[in-house]
């Protein structure tokens, strides 16, 4: 039987380069934090994300006031959930909206939970967020948000 085997001198790892994941993550589109843009593309990965049984089949919604922003002024995002699909990420200058729950914070504090660097439930606990709305349910509901928050930090965004 005949040796059809070959041998290289160059070893295969060095006719390749493989990226690292910072050059991986630097070719990725960012998205700028509360742009259109990445409302549009947290409500794409949300809703590709996030199953009906992954969101208990809630049916809620939810405004996230941003207080010093960058720029100075006041952001909201509002996020709409039908029978655990998300139906709606909107962007609101100012704050005012049909939500069960406000939450309001800091643009930093919020900007670290979806960086996964906070969860939700322990900023509120902290003080670090305030809320109106029922405390008992939106507690109870702290594991649904923390999901939304982990598909969040999925974005490649400038903060």
């Amino acid at each position: 039987m005949r040796d059809h085997s070959a041998t290289f001198d160059t070893p295969l790892d060095e006719c390749y380069t493989y990226p690292t994941i910072q050059e991986e993550k630097n070719t990725m589109e960012t998205f700028v934090y509360l742009s259109p843009e990445w409302a549009e593309e947290a409500a794409k990965r949300l809703r590709r994300d996030l199953t009906p049984e992954k969101m208990k089949h809630l049916t809620s919604s939810m405004l996230t006031v941003y207080t010093n922003c960058p720029d100075g002024r006041k952001r909201a995002v509002y996020y709409g959930v039908e029978d655990g699909v998300v139906q709606e990420v909107s962007l609101q200058e100012g704050g005012t909206s049909r939500a069960e729950f406000t939450i309001t914070g800091d643009y930093e504090t919020f900007a670290r939970i979806s960086r996964a660097e906070l969860k939700a439930r322990a900023a509120l606990m902290s003080g670090k967020l305030t809320l109106k709305g029922n405390l008992v349910k939106a507690l109870r509901l702290a594991p649904v948000v923390d999901r939304l928050n982990e598909v969040l930090a999925t974005i490649p965004t400038d903060y």
